[in-house]
This record gives C-alpha cells, structure tokens and sequence, in this order.
C-alpha cells in the first residue's frame, strides 16, 4: 500500500528531516581519527532527544544504537562501537529519526582526514548517483526510470551496485512501499505521484556487487573487502522536479569550516 502524503503531512517530514540533516552536520562536528564510531552515536542520539524527537533506528528489529555507521568495505547497517576511526577511512552514517509522528532519513560518506583518490571519486560518483536518481523521481514516472538512472551512472564510471539493499518509502514508518531499488529497467515499478515519499540510497561499491552479511545480524560487507559509499535522501515526489526534504547543507557547512 503506497500512501499519498498531503502538503501538510510533507511539511512535517521536512521537519523530521531537518532534525536528521542537523544531527548529521553534529556528527560531521567531531569525526576525525581517534574518534570511536560509538562517540560519534551517542552524540547523535543526545542531539535527537534534546529536540523531541525519537532515533528511529535504535530498537528497531533489535538494532541496538541511533545510528548506522559503515566504514570503509562496510556497506550499511554497521553498530557503532569501539573502533577508532583512522586516517583514511570512508564511514558512512545514517541516520533516522521521527518527531511529530512523521519519519526523516538520511544518510552521508564522511572522509576521514585525508583519503585516497579512489575513494573520493567512489564518494564523488556516488553523492552524483543520489542526485541523477533523484532528478528522475516526479510525477508521471515510475520506480524504474529512478532506479535505471543511478545503475547506469554508476556502471559507467567502473563501479557496482549492491542488490540486496534498496531505499524504501517513508512516512508515519520508516519503511512504506513502495521499494526503491539502484538497478532497473526505465518504464517499470510503481507509477510516482504526487505525495509520494520515498527515500533514495545508492549503495555503491568498488569493485564486486556481491556483499556478505556478517555475524552480527546487521552489519553488511563487500565481498571482496573493497570500498562502498552510501548517500540518502528523503524526497517528495511532485510534478516537473522532486522536493528533497532532507539536506546535507549544514553538513558542507562544517566540513567546509573545519
């Protein structure tokens, strides 16, 4: 069941999405190396709590922590935990988060101090794949057109693209139909009206598609251990151009300061 949000309801996931944008840039404050990924959670979920609104990952399915944090061979759903980060790394965080009954969800690659120029142009390519997915995601389109869009881009530029992960729906859940896949045949998958809200995420690897899932229960790796970056966003489909509701504004902002 896919649910048309009004203009109403689509003004507060903006807020819930601001809220995940500014939790993100809190996060971008204090990565560095020698930071542990659980530092980088708890800061995250202190921040959600102190503006009224709730970490939508923490507890759901049992998943223990506010944020997923990804580093480096790791493609989503890492647990926050003791490891410091290094020189080098790429992580990716995503968060979630719900205020006033509605869902925001976002997710951003953050370099680690100086990193390589392969893993850049992964992140480059990547953040540009959210983006051309995104420009195919209005009115009069389907799931397809968004998901052919980002899988080409990314296969042209030498890169893979997870399979069993996909971005999903978003509203009074974190997880509404209907599913959004990076891979697909332009002209298929559910028809995007105007209220729909879906949440975009190329996951994107350096080398094979193929990913293992670990031990853990969460935590999702290539299966070669070579890099894969991960960007989100939260849009509103609308005729002519999509309304994206959450940012990484704030987050170039402290990048750019630091």
């Amino acid at each position: 069941m896919i649910y048309l949000k009004t203009d109403e309801e689509i003004e507060l996931m903006r807020v819930a999405n601001r809220l995940v944008g500014e939790t993100l840039a809190e996060v971008a404050k204090i990565i560095a190396p020698g930071v542990t990924t659980l530092q980088l959670d708890k800061i995250a979920e202190e921040y959600i709590r102190d503006k009224g609104g709730i970490p939508l990952f923490k507890g759901y399915k049992g998943f223990p922590n506010a944020l997923c944090i990804s580093i480096n061979e790791n493609v989503v759903h890492g647990i926050p935990g003791t490891y410091p980060l290094k020189e080098g790394d790429i992580v990716s965080v995503d968060c979630g988060a719900k205020i006033n009954g509605y869902c925001g969800d976002s997710a951003y690659t953050f370099e680690v101090g100086e990193v390589s120029p392969e893993k850049k142009k992964l992140l480059q390519i990547t953040k540009e794949a959210l983006y051309i997915g995104i420009c195919n995601a209005v009115e009069g389109k389907r799931i397809g057109d968004v998901s052919h869009s980002i899988q080409v881009f990314c296969e042209n530029n030498g890169y893979s693209v997870v399979r069993e992960l996909v971005g999903h729906g978003i509203g009074k859940q974190m997880h509404e139909d209907p599913e959004v896949p990076n891979y697909g045949k332009k002209g298929y998958g559910a028809l995007l009206k105007n209220g729909m809200c879906i949440a975009i995420e190329p996951m994107i690897n350096m080398g094979t598609k193929n990913v293992k899932f670990e031990k853990d229960g969460w935590t999702v790796r290539t299966a070669d251990r070579k890099p894969s970056a991960h960007f989100e966003h939260t849009v509103a489909i609308r005729p002519g151009k999509a309304d994206i509701l959450s940012t990484f504004d704030l987050i170039k902002q402290v990048l750019e300061n630091k």
